[in-house]
């Protein structure tokens, strides 16, 4: 009976040993799965930082470049604005010189 119960205590020694070893290899191949899927992972995260500051310089660029032609644009306005105000002025200008440029002719003539 006792040559029995050792037996058993053998092979359960045995069966737990073997256990024991495939959860070791069983962990082991988790932990190396896990460690490639955090080097993936931080691979993935470099690359969306590096495309998150280039779309960050992009848009400080458009950025700036809207506002110039913004300020472009109300120059011109600007500048038609005031056109417009003394054209009548500036027209009767040009009659004027033209009629001045007549007489002068006329004169030489």
């Amino acid at each position: 009976d006792l040559d029995k119960d050792m037996q058993e205590s053998e092979v359960d020694e045995k069966d737990a040993q073997s256990e024991y070893e495939a959860f070791m290899e069983d962990s082991k191949t988790k932990r190396a799965q896990d460690a490639q899927s955090i080097a993936d992972k931080e691979s993935h995260k470099a690359d969306l930082e590096a495309e998150l500051e280039k779309a960050q310089v992009e848009h400080k660029s458009t950025l700036k470049e809207d506002m110039e032609k913004a300020e472009e644009i109300k120059d011109l306005h600007l500048e038609c604005d005031w056109l417009l105000s003394n054209f009548q002025v500036r027209k009767e200008a040009r009659a004027g010189e033209v009629e001045s440029l007549k007489k002068a002719k006329a004169v030489l003539s």
